[in-house]
């Protein structure tokens, strides 16, 4: 998700003319920087990413709303500064390594701690959309690691 991310941010700065790090409240529309598909490397199925707002010095994070269809959901994965997820839609799953996955569903928030190795996705029968927001630190916001197998994925 980092170069899609990026490659959205760099999109977004040149679409919205102002720098990530004005001084000004800035309006970021709705729609003005492309949709971009998933790194099949890093994620599971068919998953959109669209940015929402960039990183900026005062704000070393950006944000965006990713759409996971039915069984598409992200590679094991840990943030060096950590993640909020805030579900907007469908129903979803998130999990821990080592630990049993929860259920996620519209209006809830998720905290993910630094360094923490995990995933998240829709459910096997239900698409799922959050808004990540993810923090930065030293220019990285993820550390990527495998896939979640099939078998991974249907374990309760």
């Amino acid at each position: 998700m980092k170069n899609t991310l990026l490659a959205a941010t760099m999109t977004a700065a040149t679409l919205g003319g102002a720098p990530a790090n004005a001084q000004n409240i800035q309006v970021f529309p709705s729609g003005s920087s492309p949709s971009v598909i998933a790194d099949p490397k890093n994620f599971s199925g068919q998953v959109v990413v669209d940015l929402l707002t960039p990183p900026s010095v005062e704000t070393p994070a950006s944000s965006g709303l990713v759409t996971f269809a039915p069984r598409a959901r992200t590679a094991w994965h840990s943030h060096p500064a950590g993640q909020t997820l805030i579900v907007t839609a469908g129903k979803g799953w998130v999990q821990r390594e080592g630990q049993a996955r929860q259920e996620i569903k519209p209006g809830d928030v998720v905290w993910i701690p630094a360094g923490i190795k995990h995933w998240h996705g829709a459910t096997d029968t239900n698409g799922m959309s959050h808004i990540a927001i993810t923090y930065i630190q030293n220019g990285k916001n993820a550390d990527w690691m495998e896939l979640v197998t099939d078998e991974e994925y249907a374990t309760r």
